[in-house]
């Protein structure tokens, strides 16, 4: 089934490609200048640090949804083995296996395509076994830090958490804005916070990826109105699931990363932060979220940090 034309529409109305060049590969990053980390950084306040990532641990987020997409497998691979003989310092070592984008992770630009097309018009067909991602790997977004901004669209409601069925519109966007007294400028990073993530911390894993709310296909225009440098949200599945449009499937990924080129992430742990910017009446930060550089990855384990 060929995509509708509505998701077309929304698609020329924020394509960035060659905006930053017919070389670029890292999209909206690119707005993330030394100016806006030197003010990023001049916003600190308290000091307080804020980890945003889940643990990473076998019985995570992943519940069997995407094929593939396993939860870490911690082993053991030497303990206490004296390697240099006996008597000499002993080591321990361990070994993981997982999926790149299996707990709090970011998405490389090539984490989906449509229309044979990845970021910048590539061909999605220069993804292959052996190159991996041949152009915009996780590796080539390089360090990400900037203005960290929490959009707390489920506490300017009122609400712990928002509920399935709902589709974060830019109206919600607007409005915890507004309940944060914050402006998204160019370069900021922007965090939604909806409390999904809740349903997972209680033991509810299938429960945390269906039905879930998230972005709606509304929301990448504002986004590129805006010069959002990258987004991430508290849910699995960033957009809401199931779709808003009967039987499109991941428009907003399609928009973010293929047309945008703009890093999203998942299952990112916005509840301690919630509360911090709360209790400090201030919704901007440091935001601290290096991608492991796996080279030509269409994804990345992130451990982000919020600096209030």
């Amino acid at each position: 089934m060929s995509l509708p034309a509505e998701f077309h529409d929304i698609a020329k109305r924020v394509n960035n490609w060659g905006r930053w060049g017919a070389d670029d590969e890292i999209g909206t990053l690119n707005l993330i200048t030394d100016e806006v980390v030197r003010a990023a950084a001049a916003g600190i306040t308290s000091g307080r640090r804020v980890p945003l990532a889940l643990p990473l641990k076998e019985d995570g987020v992943q519940a069997g949804m995407i094929p593939g997409r396993i939860n870490p497998l911690h082993t053991m691979v030497q303990i206490n083995q004296e390697i240099f003989g006996p008597g000499t310092v002993a080591c321990s070592d361990d070994a993981v296996t997982m999926g790149l984008q299996a707990a709090t992770h970011w998405d490389a630009l090539t984490h989906v395509s449509h229309s044979g097309k990845i970021y910048n018009g590539r061909p999605a067909d220069s993804i292959t076994p052996h190159t991996r991602a041949q152009y915009s790997g996780i590796e080539k977004a390089g360090p990400i830090v900037s203005r960290g901004v929490l959009l707390d669209v489920a506490r300017a409601k009122g609400l712990d958490r928002l509920p399935g069925n709902h589709a974060v519109t830019p109206e919600d966007l607007a409005e915890a804005e507004e309940f944060g007294r914050v402006t998204v400028r160019a370069g900021d990073i922007v965090l939604v916070r909806t409390g999904q993530v809740q349903v997972y911390l209680a033991g509810d894993k299938h429960g945390y990826g269906f039905p879930s709310p998230g972005l709606s296909v509304r929301t990448p225009e504002w986004f590129h109105a805006r010069d959002v440098a990258a987004v991430a949200n508290d849910t699995l599945t960033f957009e809401i699931f199931p779709p808003e449009i009967e039987n499109l499937w991941l428009p907003v990924h399609a928009l973010d990363l293929v047309e945008m080129g703009m890093h999203q992430g998942q299952n990112w742990n916005l509840e301690a932060l919630s509360t911090a910017c709360a209790d400090q009446q201030q919704y901007t930060f440091l935001l601290s979220a290096m991608p492991e550089p796996f080279v030509g990855g269409t994804g990345t384990p992130v451990a982000p940090v919020a600096i209030l």
